[in-house]
């Protein structure tokens, strides 16, 4: 009887163990995906003064500004870092760009480290995490924001999911999608990335 008792306790464990290596293989695996994807894209991030209808207007209009100033500069580039180092250059004019959009409303313009909620774009979705992003803030900046990925250029053109497509890697690109079985490996990295905030 004691041996039998035994037996279900070590059945137990062994149950135990293999969820938990389950569970840390899966984490391993969702961290690794998530650093890939935020280390290989530059999101941009606008905040409006305030919810008003006519600063909204405005925040778009400044987007519009910042975007078409970028196009150029980011067109033909392919590598990360040479798209930081370009926004990092072009802050200055950037900020021009968006002044000159802003009418008469103060602007920053930086490129930092943020952390961004889980986002849908389109036929793909990011899932939440740190991203460098240029972030553009008009006035106190507490008014509904705009986000889109400024590298690869995303929101510059409408056929650039090939563009991400070559940022991330085609199986990461395949789980942004989430298509059939991939939806379950990006909802495992959206709740890996709730848990890690």
């Amino acid at each position: 009887m004691d041996h039998q008792n035994t037996y279900r306790l070590k059945a137990w464990e062994l149950a135990l163990l293999c969820a938990l290596c389950l569970t840390l293989s899966a984490a391993v695996w969702a961290q690794g995906r998530v650093q890939r994807i935020e280390d290989g894209l530059i999101r941009l991030h606008v905040l409006a003064v305030s919810d008003e209808e006519r600063e909204q207007a405005v925040k778009l209009r400044v987007r519009d500004a910042v975007l078409s100033f970028l196009q150029p500069e980011l067109e033909t580039v392919t590598d990360k870092t040479e798209a930081e180092r370009i926004v990092l250059n072009c802050l200055p004019q950037l900020c021009a760009a968006a002044e000159e959009a802003a009418e008469g409303r103060n602007v920053a313009v930086t490129l930092t480290r943020e952390r961004y909620p889980t986002r849908r774009y389109g036929s793909f979705a990011l899932p939440a995490g740190e991203y460098d992003s240029l972030r553009v803030i008009l006035g106190e900046g507490k008014g509904r924001n705009w986000w889109c990925v400024v590298f690869p250029p995303v929101c510059l053109d409408a056929g650039s999911e090939e563009l991400l497509s070559d940022a991330v890697g085609d199986e990461t690109f395949q789980i942004l999608c989430g298509d059939g079985q991939t939806a379950l490996r990006f909802k495992l990295l959206e709740l890996w990335g709730k848990l890690t905030q």
